[in-house]
């Protein structure tokens, strides 16, 4: 599904800021090894690399591995691609400093099986970093949006947008952290001049909402009432100052891994 559309035009045009938040609540630098988890195109892990920090950037997707090679030549950056699995990484035990996720691990289907990985594989007294979308934020909500057009998800799948509550991250990581730091931000995204050219520009680019159309795409009324039901979501969270920029709701979670 990832590999569907253009998802590092979404990483660089719409939500390039949130790697470098996580980066730097996660206090990545010279002398820290850092894993990310479900990478995509390195929004984070480039960042990361470019603080001095020794990165690995670990995604399923090869074709998002392919094009973050690219962006970190570009970018100066040094740190290496592998494809991995969140709910089964190729690490070892304690092999890293930090583990982070922006906006990725949240779409790892089985929720406990990625968070225990991402414990797992960083020392004790080591950082543990998320940044996700909430659920009751844009992003959460178009989720919301798009669940009655989309194919039903596989068996015991978990929705992506509980990894944003807080709850929900506390009780996957359980006693096995201490030092947790949950916050609640917004991302102010003016990419769109209109709630219609968000929508347009997601079903284009973005993997989940071009599933959720090509399922549909045998019907044209309910292909329809899609496109007024996100144009209408893009209203709905427009800003208040008027501005046509809109506000997108995100948990910035950090930890430490017990001793």
């Amino acid at each position: 599904m990832w590999a569907l559309g253009d998802y590092p035009a979404v990483a660089t045009e719409v939500i390039a800021e949130l790697g470098p938040v996580l980066v730097r609540a996660c206090q990545a630098g010279p002398g820290t090894r850092v894993l990310d988890i479900a990478a995509g195109s390195g929004n984070a892990a480039i960042a990361a690399a470019l603080t001095g920090a020794d990165v690995v950037a670990s995604d399923l997707t090869p074709e998002l591995l392919e094009t973050g090679r690219a962006h970190a030549a570009e970018a100066g950056a040094k740190l290496e691609w592998q494809q991995g699995d969140a709910e089964d990484l190729p690490y070892g035990d304690g092999e890293f400093d930090v583990a982070m996720s922006c906006v990725g691990i949240m779409f790892a289907p089985h929720h406990q099986a990625s968070a225990d990985e991402m414990l797992r594989v960083v020392r004790p007294g080591g950082t543990l970093g998320v940044v996700n979308w909430t659920p009751q934020g844009f992003i959460g909500q178009m989720f919301a949006t798009m669940k009655p057009y989309a194919a039903p998800p596989p068996p015991g799948a978990q929705p992506a947008p509980l990894w944003g509550d807080p709850e929900h991250v506390r009780a996957l990581f359980g006693d096995r952290v201490t030092d947790v730091v949950a916050e609640r931000r917004m991302l102010r995204v003016e990419r769109f001049g209109s709630p219609e050219e968000f929508r347009d520009f997601f079903k284009a680019c973005y993997g989940p909402t071009i599933a959720t159309y090509r399922f549909i795409a045998e019907d044209p009324e309910r292909v329809a009432a899609l496109d007024r039901d996100l144009a209408d979501l893009g209203r709905r969270f427009g800003a208040a100052d008027g501005s046509g920029a809109m506000e997108w709701e995100y948990l910035l979670l950090t930890a430490r891994k017990a001793d």
